[in-house]
């Protein structure tokens, strides 16, 4: 079997949609108003008299996207129908694209987060599976071809179902690969070629929201759980985010997730401990990437646990697991469906075992006897029609394979010089024909070894991506095995047992890059198994991170803590003595007359206790 490749062309995310009716940026202007049950008629005629335009009603919530000018906003402010206005903020795809990949065309390859996320030793339950809601840029489903290639026959035909939201066109017709990509992760079906799913064949509910430009709003992500819920789905998958919380939208998922559901979203791709949105609303589970050796990706964002809102005397802080990272999945390099003929494939083999490898522009295929070039820094006569082997260095790749070419080579394998695989473009202008792929250092002595090659570049139905919006439907997916496994828990409880069984990475115990861990599909359902869907939490740590705050309360002060961990029961300590015993919620509040205090937390009836803080107001 070929090993696949892929190509490290990372482009900015760009997806195309036909017939969309968007500006090219986001409107400056545009606000979601919120009003009382029974005043749609009354608000309405407020916004057009005011000169706005009513861009979407959000399904089940009494809201309404508007744009107009903020200055006309005044008006609207006073009307007593209208419980609050606010920013409807821009929501973007999160991917790096890797965009070159193999061709499973003739047989099955299984990614690599599927074995390290055990999916492969858990069986779906069709019977009871959980439908899964992708929110994204549509899916290369048909009928009818989409923007970049036609349907992918790794989906099945009987148990996907979608909606399309204003301006960006069918759903079952892709806006760009990356709908279509997350979907494969979650759902391709287990048929003997291309690719497999972590839930093969799962239910899925596709709701395109992402417009020519490829954004969309806050707006529209609320609207789309109303539809993921009236579709009958109980998981909502989103690789998207942007800057910015939304009351309108965090509400949309916690009334979601309150009613039974589970929420999925990307943590992002710079790098950086900002918070993104919709991830960072805590009914929402926010997922990181690592990559296949275990190790995170220097891309996941990794915002802190605590949160502060307000100012001053009044500022509140709250530490919780749902405003950091809980959980990560495979994200580097992951393989998964394109639209048809959508990627780039190479493939390269050598006396008949098969490498890694990444294309270079030219397609074509050429197979024969090999010859080794050393750097090709000059032609030579015994590379006449073969395939040039030729180490990296000294002369550009164009340069290498074109004095391949010009001693009548029909191939050419690029080998890196530094560990891992060699990435590469022929660059501007390109006068060469000839096909050449780059190879990874670790393969250089079996292929100077080898007596024959075979190189293949051509379009294909399956590549690689990179980011966290790879690794959200994988999780996604392991939450659907997982679940049809155990289809009496609540969404929150398979949330709960996919982190109580996470497999630990990065710094010991739980940490802002990889949450509790990497998931784990099998130890997860042995798991709920052995304790049922209320879970028995495994022993635990001391509680860590306590915070505190203080607040006037009429004539007294409300004293407030936050803490990570801890047992199922703890004891709080002030000034040094026990003055209460509570079910671990991960806070405690009392109402004091003085404006200092010292609290401590313990796991309850032990000395597994977290550092003592000083209070004051």
């Amino acid at each position: 079997m070929n090993k696949l490749t892929r190509n490290m062309l990372c482009t900015a995310v760009a997806l195309a949609f036909s017939g969309a009716a968007f500006a090219s940026q986001p409107d400056a202007d545009r606000v979601i108003v919120k009003f009382a049950d029974g005043a749609r008629g009354n608000v309405e005629n407020a916004v057009r008299a005011a000169g706005g335009q009513i861009k979407l009603h959000i399904a089940g919530m009494n809201a309404m996207a508007v744009s107009m000018p903020a200055a006309a906003l005044n008006g609207l402010q006073n009307n007593p129908h209208i419980e609050y206005i606010e920013q409807d903020l821009p929501r973007y795809p999160m991917a790096l694209y890797n965009d070159d990949a193999g061709n499973p065309a003739t047989t099955q390859l299984t990614p690599y987060a599927i074995y390290q996320s055990q999916a492969n030793q858990l069986t779906l339950k069709l019977a009871n599976a959980k439908k899964v809601c992708v929110i994204d840029s549509g899916l290369a489903y048909g009928p009818g071809n989409g923007e970049t290639g036609g349907p992918n026959l790794d989906f099945s035909d009987n148990n996907i179902t979608g909606s399309n939201n204003s301006g960006t066109g069918n759903w079952y017709q892709d806006g760009g690969p990356h709908g279509t990509h997350v979907a494969g992760t979650i759902a391709a079906l287990n048929n003997g070629f291309g690719v497999v799913g972590m839930a093969p064949g799962n239910p899925l509910h596709i709701v395109k929201v992402f417009n020519a430009s490829g954004w969309g709003y806050s707006s529209d992500l609320a609207h789309a759980a109303s539809k993921c819920s009236e579709a009958g789905a109980k998981i909502i998958s989103m690789s998207l985010g942007g800057g910015g919380a939304n009351s309108t939208e965090e509400n949309a998922f916690d009334q979601f997730t309150a009613s039974g559901g589970l929420v999925l979203a990307a943590a992002g791709n710079d790098g950086n401990s900002v918070r993104s949105y919709p991830a960072g609303y805590k009914s929402v589970m926010m997922i990181g990437a690592n990559d296949a050796n275990n190790q995170i990706a220097d891309f996941s964002q990794f915002p802190g646990c605590t949160v502060t809102t307000g100012r001053g005397r009044n500022a509140t802080t709250e530490t919780h697991d749902g405003y950091c990272v809980e959980a990560t999945a495979g994200g580097v390099d992951t393989l998964s469906t394109y639209p048809a003929g959508g990627a780039t494939l190479s493939t390269l083999e050598a006396n008949g075992s098969g490498y890694a490898s990444s294309a270079m522009e030219n397609l074509g295929s050429a197979s024969g006897s090999t010859f080794f070039m050393g750097t090709a820094e000059s032609t030579a006569a015994g590379a006449a029609g073969k395939i040039c082997v030729i180490d990296r260095g000294v002369i550009s790749f164009h340069d290498k394979v074109k004095n391949c070419q010009n001693s009548g080579g029909i191939g050419a394998i690029i080998i890196n010089n530094a560990a891992g695989m060699l990435y590469g473009t022929l660059g501007t202008p390109n006068t060469t024909s000839i096909p050449a792929v780059g190879a990874a250092f670790e393969d250089r002595g079996a292929l100077l070894a080898s007596s024959t090659a075979s190189i293949s570049i051509g379009a294909g139905d399956y590549g690689y991506m990179s980011g966290t919006s790879m690794a959200t439907p994988g999780v996604s997916g392991v939450a659907a095995l997982v679940w049809s496994n155990h289809p009496t828990c609540s969404g929150t409880q398979i949330r709960d047992a996919l982190k109580a069984t996470a497999e630990d990475a990065g710094s010991p115990g739980k940490d802002v890059y990889f949450g509790h861990g990497i998931v784990k599909a099998k130890a997860a359902s042995d798991y709920l198994t052995a304790s049922g869907c209320g879970g028995s939490e495994p022993p635990a740590g001391a509680p860590a991170s306590l915070t505190g705050s203080a607040s006037k309360k009429g004539r007294n002060y409300q004293y407030r803590l936050n803490w990570n961990g801890g047992g199922a029961t703890v004891d709080i300590f002030r000034n040094g003595s026990k003055i209460s015993t509570e079910s671990n919620t991960g806070s405690f509040s009392e109402n004091l007359s003085v404006t200092s205090a010292n609290y401590q937390v313990c796991n309850a009836g032990t000395t597994s206790c977290s550092a003592t803080i000083t209070v004051t107001y």
